[in-house]
């Protein structure tokens, strides 16, 4: 069934003249819409005072983090080498690679700023965006997954794709999906039911769940991941390096949630006065 989904799914969603609009776009475009409707929805029911301007100020510091940290993140940490021999190619973004990791850092690092020209505290703002960016994960799995990348090992469960080219001509797991699911769809549906309770959960509880649901999911699935051509497997032949940056995000995950356990702090609107 998921074979035959995939080969009736055209990677270009529609065409007007020469613009070519590919779904790997619409889910980028939607899950940055997505996040800030969440973003909001939750701020109001933490009665957080978030204005539209603090919101739009949030969602474009984000966009400019996530894209700028999962190319850069793409380059240093799957280049093998590549992009310091040929730097300018960092900037080839028709030519694809983008990583979830660089992603998430550059987030984080966005965060800092808008929480600086926001004046609302940096792990209430952490807390906001990482219940809304599950969603996105999951259509930009989809769209991976239409796009016949990231696949995984050969397999016989039923659930097998048959992606072709540099994939060859046998089933294998669609591990896109898998992430899709866990990282996506799971994780969010944890992080929104939790942050429903009122009064919520202190400050830096959501960022440091979240890092931990996603390290573990993606370690896991890297076993059932083809590794990165240019780099393979690592360290006795089954470690890749998705599972070597994930294990950092379990350990800062539990970091935080101790962090938040023992300072109890409560989730704030703006504190000070947004810089100008």
């Amino acid at each position: 069934m998921l074979d035959a989904l995939y080969q009736a799914i055209d990677p270009i969603a529609f065409q007007i003249g020469p613009v070519a609009v590919r779904w790997y776009g619409i889910a980028y475009v939607l899950g940055f819409l997505l996040a800030g409707l969440i973003i909001y929805r939750v701020a109001k029911r933490w009665k957080l005072g978030l204005a539209v301007e603090d919101l739009l100020v949030i969602v474009l510091c984000v966009m400019v983090g996530v894209i700028v940290g999962a190319r850069l993140g793409y380059c240093l940490f799957y280049g093998d080498g590549y992009y310091l021999a040929h730097p300018l190619d960092i900037l080839a973004f028709n030519q694809g690679g983008m990583s979830f990791h660089g992603g998430l850092v550059g987030a984080l690092v966005a965060g800092a700023v808008a929480a600086k020209v926001t004046g609302i505290p940096y792990l209430t703002l952490a807390d906001l965006g990482v219940i809304a960016a599950p969603l996105g994960l999951f259509f930009g799995r989809f769209a991976n997954f239409i796009n016949g990348e990231l696949w995984g090992a050969p397999t016989d469960w039923p659930l097998g794709v048959v992606f072709g080219g540099a994939a060859g001509d046998i089933p294998r797991h669609p591990t896109q999906l898998y992430e899709g699911v866990l990282e996506g769809l799971v994780i969010f549906a944890v992080l929104f039911a939790l942050s429903r309770r009122v009064p919520p959960r202190p400050r830096g509880t959501f960022l440091g769940l979240f890092l931990v649901m996603y390290g573990v999911f993606r370690f896991l699935i890297e076993f059932v991941r083809q590794p990165d051509a240019q780099l393979g497997y690592l360290f006795g032949g089954w470690v890749t390096m998705g599972q070597i940056l994930s294990a950092p995000l379990i350990l800062a995950g539990i970091a935080f949630l101790i962090y938040a356990h023992k300072k109890h702090l409560p989730q704030e609107g703006r504190t000070s006065e947004p810089s100008a």
